[in-house]
């Protein structure tokens, strides 16, 4: 089945700017973690999410053939023209908060990449087989940090129940199929996104049961992301992350 160019560039826009996204907003705690185990493990995992949307964004340059490399994807590109899901672009809050929103977003990401391991696409299949073996660990780590806080002190865990609730509508966007999915779906590149909502919904509830806190019950769900509609958030950290290149266009060390 022909696959569009187009279509396929858009799909591999989505992996690399969620990686990106979530990898920036997590490096914003180093230097500022509540232990200092914390603070290097966090930042380890945003440096794992910067390489993988390295990889994911030169892929993109490839496909697209307009000569932009990942650089400038990442850092010449305004919040409307980002495709990531609202959920990685959500402020860091409190440490629960941060792990609450990398806690769904690791359980969701890890069962992704598995089935991107599938992909008919040689590119993206060897891509999703080398970085879900990081996405292993960054679930195992986050799923632990909730059971431990959800399990802890009556403090830790109103903050890591709060968390959850105020993070769990911006979960329903990671399994939204649109045309873009459909295409690529139906040519064996992508997985579908519905297939991914019960296992993940199955180990997400395990985890929490197991952390004594409540898994929410799904209502309205915010959307946009994979159309360029973002929050606010999204505007503010690319205005730090994109600066250095905005300010000295082309600039290299």
């Amino acid at each position: 089945m022909q696959v569009s160019k187009q279509a396929t560039f858009e799909y591999l826009l989505r992996l690399g700017d969620t990686a990106l996204v979530l990898g920036q907003r997590l490096s914003e705690w180093c230097g500022k973690g509540p232990a200092l185990e914390e603070d290097i493990a966090l930042t380890n995992v945003a440096l794992d999410l910067i390489g993988q949307a390295r990889m994911w964004l030169s892929r993109a340059g490839e496909v697209e053939g307009a000569g932009r490399t990942e650089d400038q994807l990442a850092y010449l590109r305004d919040a409307h023209q980002f495709r990531n899901p609202l959920l990685v672009e959500q402020p860091n809050g409190s440490y629960a908060d941060t792990l609450a929103r990398q806690f769904l977003f690791d359980t969701w990401h890890y069962y992704l990449l598995d089935a991107l391991r599938q992909s008919s696409d040689a590119s993206i299949a060897a891509i999703a087989d080398k970085a879900v073996k990081e996405v292993a660990y960054h679930a195992r780590r986050s799923a632990d940090l909730v059971v431990r806080l959800g399990d802890g002190t009556a403090e830790s865990h109103r903050r890591m129940q709060d968390a959850i609730d105020r993070l769990w509508m911006y979960t329903g966007e990671l399994f939204d199929a649109d045309s873009v999915d459909a295409s690529l779906i139906a040519a064996g590149v992508a997985c579908s996104p519905a297939a991914l909502r019960e296992p993940w919904r199955q180990q997400v509830a395990e985890v929490l049961e197991e952390a004594t806190l409540a898994t929410p019950d799904d209502g309205w769900m915010q959307r946009g992301g994979h159309a360029g509609r973002h929050t606010e958030h999204l505007g503010f950290l690319l205005a730090e992350m994109q600066f250095l290149q905005r300010a000295y266009p082309g600039a290299t060390w």
